[in-house]
């Protein structure tokens, strides 16, 4: 890899945490957040991408972004008031800026269609003229103290370094001198919190405190560059000096006419040289002092890193085993050093999982783009609320919760939340409400995407349902087996094929992706109130905690996720249904038991049921449903590896593991096994007495 590609990998990477700011800001102004803080954070924004992308000519990117800083100069200098349609704008201008950046990642021609209708919106809030294009050669700047810049306005800054600054090898010589190159400049010292005595004098704290007006400037651009690389080592504030600003009286000190041009000067002239040297040794500094809290790492050495601890596992559990079997006198301290090497593996195991992990906040900010979209789309007014986005989740899983979750918040926006006329009508805020929240529970993440829509039509949901023959006409569904049909492929509500939905596939999608990912869909709805979408990931996809099983003589592993609790059953609590089905009642409730070695493709054991041990599990597809298996072995912890990528996808097995006796054991899908269920089983009290009814799954 060339130079030059290193430093476009560092430009679009560095893009990534600026759009998140972007993103973050423009949400906050959306909220009511406008102080200038706020506006100036997504100035800088937008200002640092572009800058940045002048050095590689991505004229396209240049060009979009300077003119939506130019519409963002003038809200934070009050020229433009912030209403409803400048932040529509400026939030559809973010989404295009995001576009941009990636249209220029991988080297693809922009698409004018959609990036000019919100760049002449853009224009419109500046007038007649077009915003002022600008020469975007990148160049080092040097410093030169060889008169003002243009006519202009005066602003005023007021600069404090901290103790970083000094510490970092900054020179507030150096900074003032690059100011004064700006314009004609008035320069106060505040002394007034020098000590007394020497005794108290430390120099690194930063007691000296500067304001400088600065005349002929057409903006504080210039300003905030000359501060680029330590604006966060010094406490600054730069505002527009005008007839009803005043600068305030402070105990001051005042130089001559100039605190630098006696040996200030020179010792500027002599230590800063060129700007660009001084910017780089700024930079340095500042990437010092942040490397406490980021670090950038190749995500394959992860994935290695990951790996390696997978295999510390396994072989910890092959010398468990091996001692186990070994029969070696005076055993006790070996294994007590073995308790020590499994907590260490452990605490490795869960270190290199928390490296792994990141938060959903980028993903959620991903979400806000397709909430107003798909509201656009629609016609309708949705506002999308986010929580818990400091929640963190295995990066694979992150990565693969995009397509679902898009599908599943357009869908609550177009089939869930009413257009605003029915909204009025039925009482309601004419603006609906979308909540995308997550959290962490024991050893998964929840993910609830909730409206405040109509709910589930429950009796058209199974109309539907069976004029496509997905349900027999006089099968008897409970409300969760009716809310469930919105997954079966082909199923759809909507009356006519949009951009949106219609094609009865985008559902499905989601219940494939959230089960390849070891995860449950729940569905809970209150008709004319709205409609909660639960969805159960595992944190990991590296590590599980499994229940060891032996089935017709064969080593396998179900997740400890998906099993509710582990029965020996007697004979009272065995129901025939049928010549090969039967059906466990376990308090007053009927589900039925998948003999899982008949499932697997094996001989089917002989072994009468009293002798054997149900899993009772839980899915999303039936409520409940025993699996029956030989013995249980242990429960452990295991390493999953995938066998897609040799032998292709397995019905029933969601991938494999290597145990401590060096065998491979298979990870049963308790999901896909449900689902190939013949019969399912629910109970309903009529007149006094339990009534089972049994249908086809």
């Amino acid at each position: 890899m060339t130079a030059d590609m290193t430093m476009r990998d560092v430009f679009f990477e560095e893009c990534e945490d600026l759009i998140a700011a972007l993103t973050e800001g423009l949400t906050a102004m959306r909220d009511g957040s406008t102080d200038s803080e706020t506006v100036n954070a997504v100035f800088r924004a937008v200002h640092s991408v572009k800058g940045a992308a002048g050095a590689f000519a991505l004229d396209d990117l240049v060009g979009f972004a300077h003119t939506f800083e130019t519409v963002l100069d003038h809200v934070r200098s009050q020229r433009l008031a912030l209403d409803d349609r400048i932040l529509h704008v400026l939030q559809r201008s973010g989404d295009i800026l995001a576009d941009l950046i990636e249209t220029a990642r991988e080297e693809l021609p922009t698409n004018s269609a959609q990036v000019d209708p919100v760049l002449a919106d853009l224009q419109s809030f500046l007038g007649d003229a077009p915003a002022e294009a600008e020469d975007f050669t990148f160049e080092a700047l040097t410093l030169a103290f060889d008169g003002p810049a243009d006519a202009g306005s005066t602003y005023v800054v007021d600069f404090t370094p901290n103790a970083a600054f000094y510490t970092s090898g900054n020179d507030p010589v150096l900074i003032i001198a690059a100011l004064q190159s700006l314009g004609t400049t008035r320069v106060t010292v505040d002394l007034s919190r020098l000590p007394t005595g020497l005794d108290a004098l430390h120099w690194q704290d930063g007691l000296l405190s500067w304001q400088l007006e600065i005349e002929g400037l057409g903006s504080d651009l210039p300003i905030l560059e000359v501060f680029e690389f330590v604006d966060d080592l010094c406490a600054l504030q730069v505002k527009l000096l005008d007839e009803d600003t005043a600068v305030p009286d402070i105990a001051t000190a005042t130089a001559p006419d100039s605190p630098v041009e006696q040996d200030g000067m020179d010792a500027a002239a002599g230590m800063a040289g060129d700007m660009s040297d001084q910017k780089a040794r700024n930079a340095a500094d500042k990437g010092s002092t942040r490397a406490a809290s980021s670090l950038r790492v190749d995500p394959e050495r992860i994935d290695r890193l990951i790996n390696a601890v997978g295999e510390l596992i396994i072989n910890q559990s092959v010398i468990s085993q091996r001692l186990q079997h070994a029969n070696l006198p005076n055993t006790a301290e070996l294994f007590a050093d073995l308790d020590d090497y499994k907590l260490l593996a452990r605490e490795i195991q869960e270190g290199v999982m928390a490296i792994h992990a990141q938060p959903v906040k980028p993903l959620f900010q991903r979400m806000l783009r397709i909430a107003r979209e798909a509201a656009d789309a629609t016609g309708k007014v949705v506002e999308l609320i986010t929580e818990g986005e400091a929640t963190e989740v295995d990066k694979t899983v992150i990565e693969r919760l995009a397509d679902p979750l898009t599908h599943m918040i357009r869908n609550a926006i177009d089939h869930g939340i009413e257009a605003p006329d029915l909204r009025t009508a039925a009482g309601k805020n004419r603006q609906g409400r979308l909540r995308l929240a997550a959290r962490q529970r024991s050893g998964s993440i929840v993910i609830e995407i909730a409206d405040d829509g109509a709910g589930l039509n429950r009796p058209r949901i199974r109309e539907i349902a069976v004029s496509k023959g997905l349900v027999a006409e006089d099968a008897q569904l409970s409300e969760t087996e009716i809310d469930h049909l919105l997954f079966a492929p082909g199923f759809s509500t909507a009356k006519e094929v949009t951009n949106l939905s219609g094609r009865g596939v985008g559902m499905d999608v989601v219940k494939t992706a959230i089960t390849a990912l070891g995860g449950r869909v729940a569905i809970s709805s209150q008709f004319g109130q709205g409609t909660t979408f639960s969805i159960t990931l595992p944190l990991t996809l590296a590590v599980m905690d499994g229940m060891i099983i032996n089935l017709g003589g064969q080593t396998m592993v179900v997740p400890i996720s998906s099993i509710v609790e582990t029965i020996r059953p007697k004979d009272a609590d065995l129901s025939q249904i049928g010549l090969n089905n039967t059906l466990l009642r376990i308090r007053g409730e009927y589900v039925p038991i998948i003999d899982l070695a008949e499932r697997m493709g094996q001989v089917a054991t002989l072994r009468d049921m009293t002798d054997r041990v149900l899993l009772l599990i839980q899915t999303d597809s039936v409520p409940q449903c025993a699996l029956a298996v030989d013995d249980i072995f242990d429960q452990r912890q295991v390493v999953v590896k995938s066998m897609q990528g040799n032998y292709g996808e397995i019905s029933g097995i969601s991938g494999a593991t290597i145990l401590g006796d060096g065998k491979i054991a298979l990870i049963i899908d308790p999901e896909a096994v449900a689902q190939g269920n013949s019969v399912y089983a629910v109970t309903n009290s009529q007149n006094g007495r339990d009534v089972s009814y049994v249908a086809a799954c």
